[in-house]
């Protein structure tokens, strides 16, 4: 993707694509949609920018596999880090994930999100 400046929009209009990154077994209702409105990908991968939109769920993850912050524009999601503490975020919070983080991720109602990641 050409870089260019843009604005990220909670509402995007680019295309919505049906993302796979939550393995079903994780989804805690019946609805398991996961979506993705991307606005950035560097041509070497390092770099990523958009909205995510997922269902509730619940995974552990043993090795984040990229730096993220992202902002909650609705839902939330609870992180439970290494150590047990758990904190919880909803709409307007900015989160910050390094890589390598070993946590449990748990979102408890649907989540949209901004999102950037460096690899």
């Amino acid at each position: 993707m050409a870089a260019s400046t843009f604005k990220i929009l909670p509402d995007p209009v680019g295309e919505k694509k049906t993302s796979r990154l939550i393995p079903k077994a994780c989804f805690t209702s019946d609805d398991s949609e996961e979506t993705t409105v991307r606005f950035y990908d560097a041509d070497d991968g390092s770099v990523a920018s958009g909205v995510w939109e997922c269902a509730p769920c619940k995974l552990e993850i043993d090795n984040y596999p990229v730096n993220e912050m992202m902002t909650i524009i609705s839902g939330a999601l609870t992180m439970t880090n290494a150590d047990g503490v758990a904190e919880s975020f909803g709409p307007g919070e900015v989160v910050f994930v390094p890589k390598g983080s070993k946590m449990i991720w748990h979102i408890t109602e649907r989540l949209k999100k901004y999102y950037m990641t460096s690899a």
